[in-house]
């Protein structure tokens, strides 16, 4: 699999190119594909998966759960969701902070 640290340089990668990085056959990628609304590839007029640097570290988040950590694919599925909202209501918090500081900063500045 790749370092999750390796920088991907191409705007897309084929599916044999993505299964090659992840060890994996590409009906197990076009499986994945089906049973995870993230995974969304791009496709070109003849049908071919161009899958994006953000297509690949969804792709690396699935194959994390389910390969190394074992999930099942509901278990998967239950986890992401719970990443996607955690990661909403993080930045909704972060959002609520920033609008505090400005306003801090704003008394300071009147006084």
């Amino acid at each position: 699999m790749i370092p999750p640290d390796e920088e991907l340089v191409k705007r897309y990668y084929s599916i044999s190119e993505v299964a090659t990085m992840f060890d994996v056959s590409t009906s197990l990628i076009r499986f994945w594909e089906n049973e995870f609304e993230v995974l969304k590839p791009h496709k070109n007029a003849k049908g071919d998966r161009r899958f994006t640097p953000e297509n690949i570290g969804q792709m690396r988040q699935i194959y994390h759960l389910v390969k190394e950590r074992g999930f099942t694919l509901q278990g998967a599925k239950q986890e992401i969701r719970h990443l996607q909202e955690s990661s909403k209501k993080k930045g909704e918090i972060l959002q609520r902070l920033r609008d505090l500081r400005n306003d801090l900063q704003q008394l300071k500045d009147q006084l």
